[in-house]
């Protein structure tokens, strides 16, 4: 199974998920990590990522041969991450054929109404425990 982490800016979020995903699944998937920038990539694979790339064009094609998409509400939301993600990039998410799991974080002037805030490490133990455990535990 191959996840994609795609992530901006400093790349905090996209570690923090990698880390946690790493704990749980150890080999038994790939991760990819894809900075909109390269600084996001770096921090991404120091949190031990299979492999990264980086930029517009790596996140257009990589997206479109992984199973799962996970990132923040922001990697489908065009001129995002103060323009880090682009229009093209956006598209290219949200058309993907794979899973996406997106978490409600946002730096965008966007609210989503209804949903209770919860802190990034509340968000990844979502994920990872009630999402994704019984979707690769049979890999």
């Amino acid at each position: 199974m191959r996840i994609c982490i795609i992530d901006g800016q400093g790349g905090g979020i996209g570690s923090t998920i990698i880390k946690r995903l790493k704990e749980e699944f150890k080999e038994k998937v790939e991760i990819i990590a894809l900075g909109t920038n390269s600084i996001a990539t770096s921090a991404m694979m120091r949190a031990k990522a299979n492999k990264g790339a980086t930029g517009e064009n790596a996140i257009i094609r990589t997206v479109t041969s992984v199973d799962i998409i996970i990132g923040s509400l922001g990697i489908m939301i065009a001129n995002s991450m103060m323009g880090e993600l682009t229009p093209k990039m956006a598209e290219a998410v949200a058309s993907s054929p794979a899973k996406k799991f997106i978490l409600p974080l946002l730096q965008e002037n966007i609210e989503i109404v209804g949903l209770v805030p919860e802190p990034l490490p509340h968000l990844v133990e979502e994920l990872v425990i009630n999402k994704l455990k019984e979707m690769i535990k049979n890999v």
